[in-house]
């Protein structure tokens, strides 16, 4: 399988959100938003306020609902739980792998945090450190 239809096949069962209404679904509570890129990336270009930030390689053991490290902020399969990576490539393949392990309603946002910056959302640019 090539990388291309892997994505396409990740995408195939996602309801995908754009930045507008991943925002929207997030400031009404009906979605939590979990940021996956590097410390550095939103060191660098901002956090997006209320936005769960969790290293991309401890998501699956965050979000597992029968995890023993989990996270239960983003581990309730009855929660939407929308992916933002960089730029909503990387988010689709760990949306579908949440997915797999049981949060039926896991899915990502449309081009990442780059079009939520070019969408004109709200951007913190304080650090957490």
């Amino acid at each position: 399988m090539r990388i291309d239809e892997l994505l396409a096949e990740a995408r195939a069962g996602l309801v995908r959100l754009s930045p507008a209404e991943a925002c929207a679904a997030k400031d009404r509570g009906d979605a939590v938003v979990v940021d996956i890129r590097e410390e550095e990336r939103r060191e660098r270009d901002g956090r997006v306020p209320g936005a769960v930030e969790i290293d991309r390689n401890v998501l699956e053991w965050r979000c597992a609902p029968e995890s023993e490290w989990r996270d239960e902020r983003i581990s309730d399969p009855d929660r939407i739980v929308v992916v933002m990576c960089n730029e909503g490539y990387q988010s689709s393949l760990a949306a579908a792998n949440l997915r797999l392990l049981g949060l039926v309603r896991a899915t990502d946002m449309e081009g990442g945090f780059q079009a939520w910056r070019a969408a004109g959302l709200a951007i913190d640019r304080a650090s957490r450190r």
